[in-house]
C-alpha cells in the first residue's frame, strides 16, 4: 500500500475538515492540519525592479487596472529597499528578514582583504581537494563543492520547520539552493555551464566586429569556404586534463548560396534556420574523458546569412534534465519541470544584456529573446498556480528589471544615449512589461479564493543612469589612494598599479568603499584608532561632490556601515556604502579597481537605467489584497509578515515587523 506523503496528508486533512480523532497524536495533527495550515494561503509575486513612480503613472492612466484594484481594495506602499539597493542584497534581506549584517551579502562583488582580489559574493565553487594524475588526465579522488555564501535561514526553511509547504521559483541569491525539502529552483546567481554569469558566442565574417576581451561574450572570426563555416563552441574547463584546457564542440554551418537560409549541424542535431530566426533549445554534450561528459542547452540565432555571415549562440545553460550543478530542491524538481515543459532557461537573468550592449543583438532581437524568457516563465507560473493548494507560492519575474536596465535611454530625453528614432520604435518596452505584470496579477486574482493573501513586491525601484563617477579616481585625486606609476593610471585593473603602503582607502564593488586597515587588509596602513575619523571624513567629502556639468550632487548620501547594519557579519561590510544621486552611478571601471582619468563621464551604453543609488531615492513597491497598516514598510518586514500570517513567531535574529 502506498503511504501518504506530507502534502497528501495535509491535503486529505483539508478535504475532511478534521482528523482530531487520532488520539494521542492530536497535538501533532493540530500542528499539521490546524487552522493556520488550512485557512491561510499566501502567494508572493516578485517583480524585480518594479518602480513606484512608473507604476503610479500607469495606474493613473488606467493601464494597470488590477494593480489599481489591489491598491483600492487592499493596500499599497513604496517599499524601503536594502543598503545598497542591489538585487543580491535586497533579495537576501527578504529571504532572511535581516539586513546585510545578518546575511553577509553587501554587493554583487566582495573582496579578499588579504590580496584585495574581488570575487562574486553569493556563491563559491571549489574543485576536488584531492586528485591523482594518470598520464594527461587529472582524476578527482574527493568531490568538489559549490557553496551558497548567504548566511541566515531562508523563510521557507522556517515554514518547513512548521510543516507548511512552499514553492520558491527562481528567487535571486539562492544558488546553490538552500537545503530544504521544499520545492525551490535557483534564479539570479545561477551560472551558465562555464561557471560565468552568462557568456554568449558570436561567429562573424566581419573583421570590424572583432572586439577583444568583451564582458559576457566571445566573438569569433570565421570564414565561409564552399558555402560552409567550420567553427567550435567553447565549453567548460576540463578539470580532468592537465592544465584544465577549455572543452569544445565542433559544428558546421551550411549556407544556402541563393537564399537567406543555413543548416546547422552540431553533434546529433541538424536544423535549418532562416535569417532572423531563433532555434529551439538544443541539448549538447561536452566530452571530458571517455566516461564523463557535461550536458548543456543553448539556442542559435542566424542574424545574417548573406553577404556577411553572422551566427549568435546563447550562453550554454545548465541542462535541467541532467544538472551539472545543483539548481533545485529536491533535485528532481528541475527534472520534473523539464519533463513537463522541455528544456528551459536555468541561468540567472537569462536575457542577454551583454549581447545588446555590445551590438551583437539589436533592440528588436533582444526583446524577442526576453519575450521568449518571459513566455517560458509564464507557462511554469500557470502550472504552479493551478496546483497551488496550501502554504506559500513565491514566483519571480526578471524581465521588469532587465528591460528597465536596457531601455531607460528611450524614455529619458536627457539621457546621453537617447535616440529619438529608436524611441518611437521601442520606447514603450518598459511600459509594456508593466502591463504584462498586470496580466499576471489578473490571473492570480481570478484564481485564488478569499482566504489567499496576495503580495506583489519588488526589491527596488529604478532611475536613469546618465553619468558615471570614477570613485577610485576621486580617491586618488583626494590623496586617499596612491599609484605606483601615475603615468600609467588607466592601464591596470584589480589595483595592480596601487601603492598599498601609501593608500588609505579604495573602492571595490558597485557601492562599497573600504579603508586600507592595518591588521585586516593584507597591506593595511591605517591604524584602528584612526579609522573612525577617516571614515567620517571621506563620507562627508563624498556628499559634497558636485557635477560641474549639471550642478547636481553626485552622491546623495554616504552610509557608514556601523550606523546602518546590525548582526553577526557587520565586520565583513564595506566601511562606507556610497548612495549615488538619481542619474548617477559608479563607473564600470570602479568595481574592479580601474582608474580612468576623468572623474565623471557620460554613460553612452545601452545599459541606461539602474538602481545602485541611494536606497532612499529608489524604493520598491508592495501591493496586497490585505490592508497595509505600516506606513513605511521595508523588505525585511515582509519576511516577518509571512511568518505572522502562518502563526509562526519570528526568530530573534529577524528585525522586521508585520505590515498588516
Amino acid at each position: 500500500m502506498k503511504e501518504l506523503d506530507r502534502r497528501e496528508f495535509i491535503k486529505l486533512g483539508l478535504a475532511t475538515g478534521s482528523l482530531a480523532v487520532i488520539g494521542d497524536g492530536g497535538e501533532i495533527v493540530a500542528k499539521v492540519l490546524g487552522k493556520r495550515e488550512s485557512s491561510v494561503k499566501v502567494i508572493v509575486l516578485g517583480f524585480d525592479g518594479m518602480d513606484p513612480l512608473i507604476v503610479g503613472t500607469l495606474m493613473e492612466q488606467g493601464r494597470l487596472p488590477h494593480f489599481q484594484k489591489l491598491r483600492s481594495e487592499g493596500g499599497y506602499r513604496p517599499l524601503r529597499t536594502s543598503i545598497p539597493p542591489q538585487s543580491p542584497v535586497a533579495w537576501s534581506n527578504f529571504i532572511t528578514g535581516t539586513n546585510p549584517g545578518g546575511h553577509a551579502i553587501y554587493d554583487f562583488i566582495h573582496r579578499n582583504p588579504d590580496n584585495y582580489f574581488p570575487y562574486l559574493s553569493t556563491s563559491r565553487t571549489e574543485g576536488a581537494s584531492k586528485t591523482i594524475k594518470i598520464g594527461n588526465y587529472v582524476l578527482p579522488i574527493s568531490g568538489g563543492k559549490v557553496e551558497l555564501l548567504r548566511k541566515g535561514r531562508a523563510f521557507w526553511q522556517i515554514l518547513e520547520d512548521h510543516d507548511i509547504p512552499a514553492t520558491i521559483f527562481k528567487i535571486p541569491s539562492n544558488f546553490p539552493p538552500a537545503e530544504t525539502k521544499q520545492r525551490t529552483i535557483s534564479g539570479m546567481g545561477t551560472p551558465d555551464i562555464v561557471g560565468s554569469y552568462g557568456i554568449f558566442n558570436f561567429y562573424t565574417t566581419e573583421p570590424t566586429e572583432m572586439k577583444p576581451d568583451i564582458g559576457g561574450g566571445k566573438i569569433h572570426l570565421v570564414r565561409v569556404y564552399n558555402n560552409k563555416v567550420e567553427a567550435q563552441l567553447p565549453g567548460p574547463k576540463n578539470s580532468f586534463k592537465k592544465d584544465n584546457p577549455t572543452s569544445g564542440i565542433k559544428f558546421t554551418v551550411y549556407i544556402d548560396p541563393w537564399n537567406p537560409v543555413a543548416k546547422v549541424a552540431i553533434q546529433d542535431h541538424e536544423f535549418i534556420l532562416r535569417e532572423k530566426e531563433w532555434s529551439a533549445w538544443k541539448r549538447i554534450s561536452f566530452k571530458m574523458i571517455p566516461t564523463q561528459s557535461v550536458s548543456g542547452i543553448c539556442k542559435f540565432y542566424l542574424k545574417e546569412a548573406h553577404p556577411r555571415f553572422k551566427l549568435y549562440i546563447s550562453a550554454v545553460n545548465i541542462d535541467p534534465a541532467a544538472p551539472a550543478l545543483p539548481i533545485s530542491t529536491p533535485e528532481s524538481y528541475a527534472e520534473e519541470l523539464e519533463k513537463k515543459f522541455g528544456p528551459f532557461y536555468t541561468k540567472g537573468l537569462p536575457a542577454d544584456t551583454n549581447a545588446l550592449d555590445h551590438g551583437v543583438l539589436d533592440d528588436e532581437e533582444f526583446l524577442q529573446q526576453d519575450q521568449e524568457v518571459h513566455e517560458e516563465s509564464l507557462k511554469m507560473y500557470d502550472y504552479e498556480l493551478n496546483r497551488f493548494e496550501s502554504g506559500l507560492l513565491f514566483y519571480y519575474i526578471s524581465s521588469t528589471d532587465q528591460r528597465q536596465h536596457m531601455f531607460w535611454r528611450l524614455i529619458d530625453k536627457q539621457h546621453p544615449a537617447h535616440d529619438p528614432i529608436l524611441a518611437v520604435k521601442h520606447g514603450s518596452a518598459i511600459e509594456d512589461i508593466y502591463v504584462e505584470m498586470d496580466k499576471i496579477l489578473a490571473k492570480t486574482i481570478e484564481k485564488v479564493d478569499k482566504d489567499t493573501v496576495i503580495m506583489v513586491m519588488s526589491d527596488h525601484g529604478f532611475a536613469s543612469y546618465r553619468r558615471s563617477f570614477n570613485l577610485n579616481t576621486w580617491l586618488k585625486e583626494n590623496a586617499y589612494m596612491k599609484l605606483i606609476d601615475s603615468r600609467r593610471q588607466e592601464d591596470f585593473e584589480f589595483f595592480l598599479n596601487t601603492d598599498w603602503l601609501r593608500t588609505r582607502a579604495y573602492a571595490l564593488g558597485l557601492n562599497g568603499l573600504y579603508i586600507n586597515l592595518k591588521g585586516r587588509e593584507g597591506k593595511g596602513v591605517v591604524e584602528q584608532s584612526e579609522k573612525e575619523n577617516l571614515v567620517r571624513e571621506i563620507a562627508r567629502k563624498l556628499e559634497q561632490v558636485v557635477d560641474p556639468l549639471t550642478g547636481d550632487k553626485v552622491i546623495n548620501r554616504a552610509y557608514v556601515a556601523t550606523d546602518v547594519y546590525q548582526g553577526p557579519y557587520v565586520n565583513e561590510a564595506p566601511d562606507i556604502v556610497v548612495g549615488y544621486n538619481r542619474g548617477y552611478r559608479c563607473s564600470w571601471a570602479t568595481p574592479l579597481g580601474r582608474l580612468p582619468k576623468p572623474l565623471l563621464e557620460d554613460n553612452l551604453e545601452k545599459w541606461s537605467g539602474d538602481h545602485c543609488m541611494d536606497p532612499e531615492l529608489i524604493p520598491g513597491v508592495i501591493f496586497s489584497n490585505r490592508r497595509i497598516a505600516m506606513e513605511s514598510p521595508s523588505l525585511y518586514d515582509l519576511t516577518a509578515t509571512i511568518l505572522h500570517l502562518f502563526g509562526i513567531e519570528k526568530p530573534k535574529e529577524m528585525i522586521g515587523r508585520n505590515i498588516f
